[in-house]
């Protein structure tokens, strides 16, 4: 089995460098889905409150007959809850639900600055109880910006060990990045292929071609190269296996700094800007 690297956080605790990603999988699909991908060797799940999914990933896990300390598994708050007694009791539903007696990693969603009177403090510090209570084995955030990042660090005593953003060659989240680097917090990469878009440009076409990979595989081998946590999700197994071969080649640096050239700022950006994002589901 294709040994999968492992990042170690800022609390001791290490993580897959590649997981599985259940985002926009149906509820109904994501147990057979993440049982094929552990059964090709992943060992990192990623799912969220928000993705209504968290019970067929535990069933995926029981399906597949893997022990649960095997899998490193990610939930992550519902923008609903964020109000501490909320958040308590939506960290509940996500444990019965997976039907474990904890997470690995647990994340506040979104920060929702211009919702709860901009206050994410108190929820931080809700995942703080969940941590202390071993619930809860790391704690960390995503789509936090620099900005908020810092509100953390200066007002609550527990660094997230990760940031889960948008990332991908046409928008690299530099600031954020480095940011998290400074501060020994991990940058998880949310859409690692833009949804797709990048995947018919004519920089990863020609690299794809050139070394017999995928466009899919370069992107996400970059990614890999640059010390980003990913967890690309399909449904179709042979993409879930061509997503996982990604330790038997290396972009050499002129082929990986075309990618990284692709760049395009904020302009890059195709999902919702945190400072603004106020979705609150149904």
């Amino acid at each position: 089995m294709t040994d999968v690297p492992a990042i170690e956080l800022n609390d001791g605790t290490r993580i897959p460098q590649l997981g599985f990603g259940v985002y926009q999988i149906p509820p109904n699909e994501t147990a057979a889905a993440v049982k094929t991908a552990l059964d090709i060797g992943y060992r990192h799940i990623d799912t969220a409150e928000m993705y209504q999914n968290e019970k067929g990933v535990g069933e995926g896990i029981r399906d597949a007959g893997i022990d649960r300390s095997e899998v490193y598994i990610t939930s992550k708050l519902n923008n609903g809850f964020h109000r501490p007694d909320d958040a308590r009791r939506a960290f509940d539903k996500t444990i019965s639900a997976l039907g474990f007696d904890y997470v690995d990693l647990f994340l506040i969603h979104w920060p929702l600055p211009t919702l709860y009177d901009g206050d994410f403090v108190s929820t931080w510090k809700t995942l703080e109880e969940f941590k202390k209570e071993g619930r809860a084995r790391s704690i960390g955030v995503s789509n936090f910006q620099v900005a908020h990042l810092q509100r953390l660090a200066d007002e609550t005593d527990t660094v997230p060990v990760v940031n889960q953003i948008e990332v991908h060659p046409y928008f690299a989240n530099d600031e954020v990045r480095a940011y998290g680097r400074e501060h020994g917090i991990a940058t998880e990469a949310w859409s690692p292929i833009a949804q797709g878009q990048v995947l018919d440009d004519p920089v990863i076409t020609r690299i794809a071609e050139s070394i017999g990979k995928t466009p899919a595989q370069v992107v996400l081998r970059w990614h890999i190269q640059r010390g980003d946590i990913i967890f690309p999700k399909s449904v179709t197994e042979q993409r879930i296996r061509d997503n996982f071969a990604l330790f038997d080649f290396e972009l050499g640096d002129d082929d990986f700094a075309a990618v990284s050239g692709l760049d395009k700022g904020e302009a890059g950006r195709i999902g919702p800007n945190p400072d603004t994002f106020d979705y609150i589901p149904d």
